[in-house]
């Protein structure tokens, strides 16, 4: 399901026009974005918890030469599953 698509199904099933819901959808999103950047947890009880974190420095290899690469420490974003979300799939 891509983006379009959800907001079709959510505007049908909370019966409102699709151009509330996209925008409360980008909305949240961009909340969602700013707070896990800025070093904030984002949880949403029920679903999961968006949080940021440092992957170290480390040594890498170039599968086009199998030279060896220093890859650099990163932030990146991180998503853990609440525990109803991973019940619901199991």
């Amino acid at each position: 399901m891509n983006k379009a698509e959800l907001i079709e199904r959510v505007a049908k099933e909370a019966d409102v026009p699709k151009a509330h819901v996209e925008r409360i959808l980008d909305t949240t999103i961009n909340v969602v974005r700013k707070s896990v950047k800025k070093g904030d947890e984002v949880k949403l009880v029920g679903f999961g918890t968006f949080t940021k974190s440092k992957r170290k420095a480390r040594l890498g290899r170039n599968p086009q030469t199998g030279k060896e690469i220093k890859i650099p420490a990163a932030w990146y974003p991180k998503f853990r599953a609440g525990s109803e979300f991973k019940n619901l799939l199991n």
